[in-house]
């Protein structure tokens, strides 16, 4: 009995382990993780995404959820990836404390993680450029481009495709084509790193719906696009569809955040700069392309590619931070951490099915009806294989559209509330249709609004590049 005794102390002291505050190697990082899971199996799982780094070191990822391992309908997936220029360590490390915390809150019962994970799906992704990461830690982690590429000298934020041409083109045409862009590219501006593109598979085979990207240099929550429409390198506003909701998101990780938001702390200052200029004077927050334009970026792939929304956090002046202040860090932005990922559950989401069941690949498509003229929101999300959607909106009323080629679009009208601690749930059931009749003999929504509602737009062109592009294969 005393044996037993012994043993048991022995495990719940080791369950009990404080997190230290640390530079984790690349070894260290993936223990913390299977740590993590040990203390909390039944809602953790690690894994690596399909590709190693250049220099064979996997990317790993932990996931919190109630079912790990498997998307359920109504519970949206986000996602932070950590270290993507490899000398910009603070994310790296504020995901792997991020972990630690969650399992050891939930396992206290703290009732709003325990919501937090019983209704979402996260993914932590600590380090997508380990390699780099390495070259910047073995040379002293000061230096302010070194360590910044992966293994063959690439940056890996602008490896990605460029859809923002795509898109910029697709306007210049006056062709309302704005999402899963994928489809449509023709050529790459350059080979995809291993990187890279075990990114993008896990982007396209994981239905995220809201993301961040984690860098270092400044302290400033960047949202698309991050590319300008014109080509101009500074200073050019490039707004997207969503630029309300992007401006929403970003403002949310900035005023929950130590100082992100304050007007009154300083710029960040580099080599010989004297007047460092305060994102804090305009809310902590900027659009991409007004601070500089960059092409290839993840941020913008996220938003043209799938359904995901994401922002680059830019976490602070140091980029590779002393030891000592990591913890400092973490306070200062845990609680932003936690109020990002809870954005999830903002907007609305539903199902759309039909007497068979779900319908995948069903067109969401949103019109801004909060004030006297309608405005189209030009980029649509599509639905996943259960049938479900999740859009981001800000507060407001909207007219919502389900459509699929074969069904006849269903329209509805839902108000956003200003403070939502869920989304709205709009489900959509469409019906068949037994041969195609055009918009101008039955109208574009001949089941859809109540009575006495206009139509209020019509999207002929719309649903031809739409059919088009769920023909294709994905």
């Amino acid at each position: 009995m005393a044996m037993y005794a012994f043993f048991y102390c022995a495990l719940f002291l080791g369950v009990s382990t404080e997190f230290v505050w640390k530079h984790h190697n690349n070894e260290e990082l993936s223990s913390i993780l299977e740590e993590v899971h040990e203390n909390c199996p039944n809602i953790t799982r690690v894994y690596a995404l399909t590709e190693p780094s250049v220099r064979n070191v996997p990317l790993y990822v932990i996931e919190f959820s109630d079912t790990p391992g498997f998307h359920q309908p109504y519970k949206p997936e986000v996602k932070y990836v950590g270290n993507i220029h490899g000398n910009e360590v603070l994310g790296r490390e504020l995901l792997l404390g991020l972990a630690y915390y969650l399992c050891e809150e939930y396992n206290k019962h703290d009732r709003r993680i325990r919501n937090l994970i019983h209704n979402t799906r996260i993914h932590l992704l600590p380090s997508m450029n380990p390699d780099g990461w390495q070259l910047s830690t073995d040379t002293g982690g000061q230096d302010f481009l070194l360590g910044r590429n992966n293994n063959h000298s690439v940056d890996l934020n602008r490896n990605f495709p460029d859809l923002d041409a795509i898109t910029f083109e697709f306007e210049r045409q006056g062709i309302s084509h704005n999402n899963h862009l994928l489809k449509d590219l023709t050529r790459l501006a350059a080979p995809l790193e291993p990187e890279t593109r075990a990114v993008m598979r896990w982007i396209m085979s994981v239905p995220f719906v809201l993301s961040a990207a984690m860098h270092g240099g400044d302290l400033v929550a960047n949202y698309p696009y991050d590319e300008s429409r014109s080509g101009a390198p500074v200073s050019e506003y490039s707004a997207s569809p969503d630029d309300e909701t992007f401006r929403e998101l970003a403002m949310t990780y900035a005023e929950a955040h130590a100082d992100m938001a304050s007007a009154n702390r300083p710029g960040c200052r580099f080599g010989d700069e004297t007047n460092a200029y305060n994102f804090g004077k305009q809310g902590g927050v900027t659009n991409g392309a007004a601070w500089y334009s960059l092409r290839g970026g993840m941020q913008d792939f996220n938003y043209l590619a799938t359904n995901a929304f994401e922002v680059t956090l830019e976490l602070g002046c140091q980029k590779y931070p002393y030891e000592k202040d990591l913890e400092k860090e973490w306070f200062r932005n845990k609680d932003a951490l936690l109020a990002y990922i809870w954005k999830a559950h903002t907007g609305i989401k539903g199902i759309v099915k039909d007497d068979s069941g779900f319908i995948q690949n069903a067109v969401i498509s949103v019109v801004n009806i909060t004030g006297s003229v309608p405005r189209p929101i030009r980029h649509d999300i599509t639905s996943g294989i259960y049938g479900d959607y999740y859009r981001l909106l800000t507060p407001g009323h909207y007219e919502v559209t389900a459509s699929h080629p074969g069904y006849f679009p269903v329209s509805r009208v839902v108000t956003v509330p200003t403070h939502q601690t869920s989304a709205r749930i709009l489900n959509f059931k469409l019906e068949p249709t037994t041969s195609w009749f055009d918009d101008y003999t039955f109208g574009v929504y001949p089941h859809g609004l109540r009575d006495g509602q206009p139509r209020i737009y019509k999207r002929s062109l719309y649903h031809k590049v739409a059919n088009a592009m769920l023909d294709k294969t994905h």
